[in-house]
């Protein structure tokens, strides 16, 4: 059986239809997966032991998008079966050529409040005429992991977000919850290359009070580092991003801050360590990337307080 698999665009999107993808690779045992999408995306599957191919989506590199995406199609071949997990224009274009006796597109049921994980996974219930539940979230690694340091804590602080500033929190803020940490664990400072001045700003005020035992490895580390640094974790300070997910696959106890987004549809999946901090806002969720009425209540009203007494409630489970 041969399956082809567009992944969502995401990070985070992506680490959230694993249990989706985990319950097809269940029903059609010894399948062979192509995984094609966003270099991100397709990076979180080069260890999963079904993907024998992957394909990044090339389209925007240059030329015409859908003469590119024409091509791209040629090189995918015949499948038993086709699904994405997108529902762009450029999909079905994509799917139109494909060779595929089977074909699912995502569709996102509008005005209902699930989990995207329960989205992902209903949609391939109704693809393939199953009747699965999800189960965790599934992130394979490469063999060698760096071993965890007994004699000392690590926790990571990632205070990027790829959707927007909205989602921000403020590295000021990071960095004091950082400092109050230090005492009691090392400090990794994470981030993708486009956030190495919000980490380099936590860096700096690490410095200013005297903390040296941190690293900073924003935009230091390809996603399969990204993966093996995270799951090596004692506690993790993050906002809903990319990173939060895979934390979750790993069951690391984690403190995520909400503010824009909605926390009943993304956060983190079966992490019975995870804690979220959002304030009550009339205006929020808004779902939007940028503060619409100019005041980012919903991050600025969080105090590094908040984000401590939820750490205490995280090590205590």
């Amino acid at each position: 059986m041969k399956l082809f698999i567009e992944l969502p665009t995401w990070l985070g999107d992506a680490v959230m239809a694993t249990p989706a993808i985990e319950n097809i690779v269940k029903s059609y045992p010894g399948c062979e997966i192509t995984v094609f999408g966003s270099f991100l995306s397709t990076q979180l599957f080069g260890e999963h032991p079904n993907v024998k191919k992957i394909i990044v989506d090339k389209s925007r590199s240059g030329g015409n998008r859908y003469l590119n995406l024409y091509q791209q199609a040629g090189q995918i071949g015949k499948v038993d079966i086709a699904i994405s997990f997108r529902s762009s224009f450029a999909t079905k274009f994509l799917f139109w050529f494909l060779d595929a006796s089977q074909k699912c597109t995502y569709r996102k049921a509008k005005n209902i409040e699930r989990h995207q994980v329960l989205r992902y996974n209903d949609f391939v219930n109704r693809c393939l005429g199953l009747q699965t539940m999800p189960g965790a979230l599934k992130v394979y690694q490469r063999d060698i992991i760096p071993p965890k340091r007994k004699d000392r804590k690590t926790a990571g602080i990632n205070p990027g977000a790829t959707y927007g500033s909205a989602k921000r929190w403020y590295p000021e803020k990071f960095a004091e919850v950082a400092v109050a940490l230090a005492g009691k664990y090392d400090i990794v400072i994470f981030g993708g290359p486009n956030e190495k001045d919000i980490a380099a700003d936590i860096e700096g005020e690490l410095q200013k009070s005297s903390v040296m035992n941190y690293v900073n490895l924003a935009g230091k580390t390809t996603i399969p580092e990204l993966i093996d640094q995270i799951s090596q974790l004692d506690l993790f300070i993050t906002g809903d991003s990319g990173p939060m997910h895979v934390a979750a696959a790993f069951r690391v106890p984690t403190v995520a801050l909400f503010g824009p987004t909605k926390d009943k549809e993304t956060s983190q999946w079966k992490n019975p360590h995870g804690r979220i901090v959002r304030k009550e806002m009339a205006c929020a969720p808004c779902m939007k990337r940028t503060c619409p009425l100019k005041h980012h209540e919903c991050m600025t009203k969080i105090e590094p307080e908040d984000i401590l007494d939820a750490v205490k409630k995280v090590e205590s489970t």
